[in-house]
């Protein structure tokens, strides 16, 4: 074989791997796309569903009524999808199990989704305010059905609703909490200076009995003691100044004298 003939069939073996790679890369393409549209099938089918049906809204579940038994007794009327009850509140089932009443758990309202939304609403129409019925002895023979259906108002909206009250009702709890963190703090440190004002209290208490004890001892100390020399004090003092002599005037003889008091007499 010459150069140019084995260069010829060189360069076509390379073009071959070029084409089944491009042909490979069509292909996981195209497998994606096939994948991408069939979810987007499902999702336009799941959203056409979700269109067909209806929800209807329970405001008063009978007393001992369950999802089972609500599913049983209105799947009578029309094939029924999802069925959401709302628990009552635990601090009434406790007052009511002390009471002696029923034991288990009641359900405050409900919502139940239909299939289809023109069957919900005849349902609606057709059992509200009505007679349960059953069985006589059942215990919610003689109540009434409190049912209403919900126009335009689909599932994800009963989800969405829920959410945001467990949102809520989270955010409220942990604003409770940090309430009653801060309160316990406060607390805390209320107690803690409380503790140390006593201490501080106790320790001065005690410094002013150590004093009046020490001063008591000091009383009480014996008279032999030395006693304590006195020291007198000598400052120089200087003489007197005399007093200037009175001028002496002329003096009278006695034989004056005697003559001025003797011829008087």
């Amino acid at each position: 074989m010459s150069d140019d003939e084995y260069e010829v069939s060189e360069g076509g073996s390379g073009s071959e791997e070029e084409g089944m790679k491009v042909a490979a890369e069509e292909q996981e393409v195209a497998k994606v796309k096939s994948k991408k549209n069939k979810k987007k099938r499902k999702l336009v089918m799941e959203a056409a569903e979700a269109d067909l049906r209806g929800v209807c809204y329970l405001s008063r579940v009978p007393p001992q009524m369950d999802h089972v038994k609500l599913r049983h007794k209105l799947s009578e009327y029309g094939e029924i999808e999802r069925i959401y009850l709302v628990p009552e509140d635990p601090a009434a089932q406790v007052h009511r199990k002390k009471a002696g009443g029923f034991r288990g758990v009641r359900f405050s309202e409900g919502w139940v989704e239909f299939t289809n939304k023109f069957v919900a609403k005849r349902v609606a129409d057709m059992l509200n305010c009505q007679p349960i019925g059953g069985k006589k002895r059942s215990a919610y023979y003689h109540d009434l059905w409190n049912i209403k259906y919900l126009s335009k108002f689909k599932w994800d909206d009963l989800t969405d609703e829920i959410a945001y009250k467990n949102a809520a009702r989270q955010q409220k709890l942990a604003l409770e909490v940090s309430a009653a963190t801060r309160e316990r703090d406060s607390y805390l440190k209320k107690v803690d200076k409380a503790r140390e004002l006593s201490a501080k209290a106790e320790r001065l208490n005690k410094k002013k009995q150590k004093i009046q004890q020490e001063s008591a001892t000091e009383a009480e100390i014996p008279v032999n003691q030395p006693a304590e020399f006195k020291v007198f004090r000598q400052f120089p003092q200087n003489k007197p100044v005399a007093k200037a002599a009175a001028p002496r005037g002329p003096k009278l003889s006695r034989s004056i004298l005697s003559s001025v008091f003797g011829s008087g007499s």
